[in-house]
């Protein structure tokens, strides 16, 4: 619960607002114009995800009162551990037998809760001054509400010389599970394909042999999920339900809320066998670029029919054909990304315990917890320094 709804900053203030209450306002559909996940994604996601998020926003107004951010914010309660295996895991496990809720806090994270983080200024010269209020009033943000941490999460390398002043000022910067992405400049699928190795191809071009063999499948790409959201919805479980690595989680009206507040940008991949949908793929596009955000798949026949290279097979061809340049998908199965030419884009995590003196040992703590450490693959990649 809020306890006040200003918070005084370097000249000027943080004003904490309701989506009801900021919604009307310009900055606001300013603060994300520039990126695919426009205040459109963010106004879905609050009345869209299956969570206990509190989502609330920061208006951040200078002293001569122009509003020159309003950046999203949401409390939850989260698993430090989640996904972390070995004998950390083997050794929190033992100690929440006693004590169920070790290393399970309370967090105020900035960003979005469902894809990577943005700073949320009206104007991109804006960005620094952003920077600097957040870290003025993020940490009195949070002890008023009782929260133990406070996350940047998921901030794109991008903005480590903006965010320089939070790892240098009480903050860790420690890597998120990073996205990746891979150049379509190439004229087919073909094309692509002649670029990799040679056991990658030859292993790629069996799988699709095999699969056209055996099952005819048919695709089509919808920008409305709705008639088909019952059929979808369960592969994304399916899904869902094998990563190891969970946070968000995705409803039906998720998926139909895309298809009504942004049907510019969002395109639904389907693929039908004798009629029955057994894959789905949910995507934005925007300034040439195709961004995969989620896949569903039947695992009934997923593994015998290799359709996770089959349905993206597709998605490319269908990219290119489009004339995009770039393809972009999330976190997680890294190792065929790996063998398929992507290239890691890295993601941030910015941590501080609000406990002044807990901090400087949690700071050295995090970095045995960040999950980039317990996948051998990502050190494969040829750009893994970057994170």
């Amino acid at each position: 619960m809020q306890v006040c709804t200003t918070i005084p900053v370097p000249n000027g203030v943080a004003k904490i607002l309701t989506r009801a209450e900021l919604q009307d306002h310009d900055a606001w559909r300013q603060a994300f114009q520039g990126h695919y996940k426009d205040h459109r994604y963010y106004e879905m996601l609050e009345g869209t995800l299956d969570n206990d998020f509190e989502f609330h926003y920061l208006m951040l107004e200078d002293s001569a009162g122009v509003v020159r951010a309003a950046q999203p914010v949401f409390f939850v309660r989260q698993n430090l551990v989640e996904g972390v295996p070995g004998k950390i895991r083997t050794v929190v496990d033992f100690v929440r037998r006693k004590f169920p809720r070790f290393l399970t806090m309370r967090i105020l994270m900035v960003g979005c809760a469902a894809g990577e983080g943005h700073l949320a200024a009206c104007k991109r010269e804006d960005e620094s001054w952003v920077a600097e209020s957040l870290h003025a009033c993020l940490k009195t943000y949070a002890k008023q509400n009782k929260a133990s941490l406070v996350v940047l999460k998921d901030f794109s390398a991008n903005y480590r010389q903006t965010l320089e002043n939070f790892s240098v000022n009480g903050y860790a910067r420690v890597p998120s599970m990073p996205m990746t992405r891979l150049s379509l400049k190439h004229a087919s699928f073909d094309d692509y394909l002649a670029t990799l190795g040679y056991i990658t191809r030859k292993g790629l071009r069996r799988k699709f042999r095999k699969t056209e063999r055996t099952a005819k499948i048919d695709m089509e790409v919808v920008t409305d999920i709705t008639p088909s959201v019952d059929e979808i919805y369960p592969l994304y479980l399916q899904v869902h339900e094998r990563s190891p690595l969970k946070f968000e989680h995705l409803t039906k009206d998720y998926f139909r809320s895309l298809s009504q507040r942004m049907p510019d940008r969002v395109r639904f991949f389907i693929w039908r066998l004798e009629g029955k949908i057994i894959a789905f793929s949910c995507c934005l596009v925007h300034d040439g670029k195709l961004y995969d955000e989620c896949l569903g798949l039947d695992y009934k026949v997923a593994l015998d029919l290799h359709l996770y290279f089959y349905t993206l097979r597709d998605v490319l061809t269908w990219a290119m054909e489009q004339g995009l340049d770039e393809y972009v998908s999330g976190p997680l199965n890294y190792d065929p990304k790996l063998h398929l030419g992507c290239e890691l884009m890295p993601l941030d995590l910015y941590v501080m315990h609000t406990a002044a003196f807990l901090n400087p040992i949690f700071r050295r703590v995090v970095k045995y917890l960040e999950p980039t450490r317990h996948d051998p693959v990502l050190r494969r990649f040829p750009n893994a320094h970057e994170l």
